[in-house]
């Protein structure tokens, strides 16, 4: 494939709901320019695009893949997304590497959930787009039906568009192209007619500001409507060079911007890594400024180490179509840099830069792993940070108090395909487990004990005896020494609070640690010869024990503030659900774009697959993030069962 210069260069998302036909209509455009000579089909797992082993498997696209389409002396790179919500982060890598979007409408189902969430990711980017209602084979179909569908629901923005553009222009189209320019605002309103530069202009101006969105329609599978679509995204998709300014900062922590120019340094963001089981690692990178080379060094901005870039190409599918440049505005690939993530910008040296990072939202869900086989713990580690330069979207945390690796991403199909790669990759069995709770213990009486600690045999003996009152406290741990009379010699005194520390890491209910608790030590006694640290840091220990016991222990649980965004329609679902959950509701806020913010405090327990409920509940309309508030007492019925499954685990590791 030749180089193309920026003007003649699109970008284009095709985002949507899973089955819109996103990856058939990609097939239907390389089939109409030639490059292949038959529609492949998703369920056949033949088509270009949906080329991963996985997807083939699981009939559905998984990764974001980038597909160039050559068309009347330009290039269109399509830039194919998976419909499911657990790859949003896929969706929003693919909108930051290009210029516009089609969001594809099934012409059978109409507005559906994954339409909505395509709509406000265009929205989030101010991303210029395009509605094709594709699939009008179908017997249902109805244009004016289905548009006006979309029009109630997105706005007076969507204007009807086929090409090429009819002599008698709709009045609606007329107004919207009018209200990009003054002068053609005057012209509308005095009754003149707009020259063919005027409308096109206008009409570019319109879809890159937001003001004009068309709505097409289309039967790709048939190859229906595809060379007009074509047509189309040549005509009126902004060119890189009319893409706002991008943003980022310099060596300097400056704020910058830059536009996509061919006549600069060198600028590129790298959106994408594909880990190509021959090849290796592929880095999908746009090319933001200036020219790049083959053969060229260029700075990794986050690591300032350099980066050799090797053969440039193209990817379509498997395949890979070599080149020597590739100018502002184009999507390249390079294999094997050895420092370059996902997010990274790679630049110039005498031209630092950093562009924003890659947006992906938190994780809704969380589970926890473990090998099915003891000692593939390593070989765990390696996969999942294999995997994570392929999908950043997804987090790797391990919790050293519940001593768990835990998974978090956006549901449960983005974390069993994690599970599914790693034994396919990596040969790897995991099982996924409910990730534990931190539970906390604490005391809301008070106590007063001795904990003595004598041993004699033979030689040295071991002796130390300590008096401590023990009660609550605001403090995490408050040590408080009100020792007299020498009973207890001072150099003993961290010795003892050591061992109290050092015994809060399990408390004598079910294990957990102790919190919020004040120990004061007033008594005690010694032995000239046989007392010592360890002694009276065991008797500390002793002291502890019997003290926290004596002193009404209860079990604490972590409590978490949730915000809950959901549609008015489901807000009865959502209380009554909260309600079961032992939450508390503290408010509720109205949303600018409709539906309701619902604050609420729910302890953690209850909200374990929360994201999979909740999206069952909406029809993956709602969606919410919740962090740590604080910790409160777990009602009695509740701390039975803990503690009776904690005596449990112990007799079961005897």
């Amino acid at each position: 494939m030749k180089g193309y210069t920026s003007e003649t260069i699109r970008n284009v998302a095709l985002i949507g709901h899973g089955g819109c036909g996103k990856t058939t209509l990609l097939e239907a455009a390389l089939l109409a320019t030639g490059v292949i000579n038959r529609i492949g089909k998703v369920e056949d797992g033949n088509t270009v695009s949906d080329y991963d082993k996985m997807e083939i498997e699981k009939g559905y696209s998984i990764n974001t893949s980038v597909v160039p389409v050559e068309w009347k002396d330009s290039k269109i790179n399509f830039i194919d997304t998976p419909g499911y919500f657990d790859f949003i982060g896929e969706v929003n890598a693919a909108l930051r590497a290009s210029e516009a979007a089609v969001i594809l409408v099934d012409a059978g189902a109409g507005v559906q959930v994954g339409t909505e969430h395509a709509w406000k990711a265009c929205e989030r980017y101010k991303m210029p787009r395009f509605i094709v209602i594709n699939k009008r084979d179908k017997d249902e179909f109805d244009f004016h039906k289905t548009f006006a569908e979309l029009k109630e629901k997105f706005g007076d923005t969507l204007i009807p568009f086929s090409y090429p553009v009819s002599a008698e222009i709709d009045e609606a189209l007329k107004e919207a192209i009018a209200m990009t320019d003054d002068s053609l605002m005057e012209k509308y309103f005095s009754g003149e007619e707009f020259t063919d530069e005027e409308f096109k202009e206008g009409l570019v101006k319109g879809i890159s500001d937001g003001g004009i969105v068309p709505v097409c329609s289309s039967a790709v599978s048939l190859g229906h409507g595809i060379e007009g679509l074509l047509d189309i995204l040549i005509t009126y998709v902004p060119t890189p060079y009319q893409h706002g300014p991008y943003y980022g900062f310099n060596d300097k922590n400056e704020k910058v911007e830059k536009l996509s120019v061919v006549d600069a340094p060198m600028s590129a963001f790298v959106f994408k890594t594909i880990a190509d089981p021959f090849v290796g690692k592929i880095s999908l990178m746009k090319v933001i400024t200036g020219k790049i080379n083959s053969g060229t060094e260029v700075l990794n901005e986050r690591t300032g180490k350099p980066e050799k870039l090797g053969k440039l190409f193209f990817v379509r599918g498997r395949t890979q179509l070599e080149l020597d440049y590739a100018e502002a505005g184009d999507i390249v690939a390079i294999s094997k840099l050895q420092h370059t993530l996902s997010g990274d910008t790679l630049c110039d040296k005498s031209d630092e830069i950093r562009y924003l990072p890659l947006d992906f939202p938190e994780p809704s869900l969380y589970m926890a792993i473990e090998a099915v086989d003891k000692g593939d713990e390593e070989k765990i580690a390696t996969g999942l940070s294999k995997l994570k330069e392929e999908d950043p979207s997804f987090v790797i945390e391990r919790n050293n108090e519940t001593h768990q690796t835990l998974i978090g991403g956006q549901g449960e199909i983005q974390i069993g395909i994690i599970i599914a790669k790693l034994k396919d990759r990596f040969g790897v069995n995991v099982k996924l487990m409910d990730q534990k709770i931190p539970y906390r213990e604490t005391i809301k009486g008070k106590s007063d004990v001795q904990g003595k600690h004598k041993k004699q045999s033979g030689g040295a003996g071991q002796y130390g005896d300590v008096h401590i009152r023990f009660s609550p406290s605001d403090q995490d741990f408050e040590f408080v020494e009100s020792l007299f009379g020498g009973s207890i010699p001072k150099n003993y005194v961290p010795a003892i609070e050591k061992g109290l520390r050092e015994s809060m890491e399990k408390g004598p209910l079910a294990g957990y640690k102790v919190v919020n608790i004040k120990a004061e030590l007033y008594d005690g006694s010694y032995h000239d010869v046989d007392s010592n640290e360890m002694a009276f840091k065991i008797a500390a220990s002793l002291a502890f024990k019997k003290g926290i016991v004596e002193a009404k222990p209860v079990l604490l649980e972590p409590v978490m503030h949730v915000e809950i965004l959901v549609p008015d329609e489901y807000m009865g679902d959502i209380m009554g659900d909260m309600n079961k959950r032992r939450g508390k509701i503290l408010g509720m806020e109205p949303l600018q774009s409709g539906g309701q913010k619902v604050l609420a405090e729910v302890p953690q327990k209850e909200m374990f697959k929360y994201a999979i409920i909740l999206r069952s509940m909406t029809q993956a309309r709602g969606s919410f993030n919740m962090k740590f508030e604080r910790y409160q007492e777990v009602p009695a019925f509740l701390a039975e069962k803990i503690i009776e499954e904690h005596k449990d685990e112990i007799e079961s590791n005897r």
